[in-house]
C-alpha cells in the first residue's frame, strides 16, 4: 500500500492554477502550493454543522477540531471530486448533494493552498474514518460562530478562516 507521502498532488500556482504534481511529501517540504476540497456539513434543518477532531497522527494541525471535511486535491482531480471522495472517507457520508460555496485561501508557509469550499446538508448517520478523525459531533451554529471568533479555540486555523468567510456571507 502506497503511503499518504507517495501520493500525487496536485500544484497549483499562486493565482489558483493547476501546474504541476508532486508527492505530498515533496509539496509539504517546498511548502508548494496546492489546493483541498473542503465540505461544511449542516444539518437538514441548517441549524447545526458537524464538528470532528483531527487524529494526532494527521501531519498538518494534530489533534485540532475542524468543520471542515475534506483533503489535499490528487493529481488529475477536481476540487469537487476531491470534496466528494475526502466526505465519503473521513465522514462516511457518500449520497449528499454538494453545493459549491468559495473558495478561500491560506498562506501561512509552509502552508500554501487554495480552499475550494463545498456546502452539504445531511441527517444521516456519520461514521469517521478512525486513521483521520478521532471523534465528533453536531454544533449549533451559534457555538460554532464563538469558536471561530475565539482565537484560543481549538479550530485549525484554515478552517477557522473558512468558517469565518461562511458567516460573513451566509450567517
Amino acid at each position: 500500500m502506497q503511503s499518504s507521502a507517495d501520493e500525487l498532488v496536485a500544484i497549483y500556482d499562486a493565482a489558483g492554477s493547476v501546474t504541476a504534481s508532486a508527492t505530498r511529501a515533496t509539496m509539504r517540504a517546498q511548502g508548494l502550493w496546492h489546493a483541498a476540497g473542503v465540505v461544511l456539513v449542516r444539518s437538514v434543518d441548517g441549524e447545526s454543522a458537524y464538528l470532528h477532531r483531527r487524529s494526532p497522527d494527521k501531519d498538518v494541525f494534530p489533534g485540532l477540531y475542524d468543520c471542515w471535511a475534506g483533503g489535499v486535491v490528487a493529481a488529475g482531480e477536481t476540487p469537487a471530486e476531491c470534496a466528494a471522495r475526502e466526505l465519503g472517507e473521513e465522514l462516511g457520508i457518500e449520497s449528499a448533494p454538494l453545493t459549491p460555496l468559495f473558495t478561500h485561501v491560506f498562506d501561512r508557509p509552509p502552508i500554501r493552498c487554495h480552499n475550494f469550499a463545498f456546502e452539504a446538508r445531511w441527517d444521516g448517520p456519520v461514521r469517521h474514518q478512525p486513521e483521520e478523525i478521532v471523534d465528533g459531533r453536531w454544533m449549533p451554529l451559534a457555538e460554532l460562530r464563538e469558536w471561530a471568533d475565539d482565537p484560543d479555540s481549538p479550530l485549525i486555523p484554515d478552517g477557522r478562516l473558512g468558517i469565518q468567510k461562511w458567516f460573513r456571507r451566509f450567517g
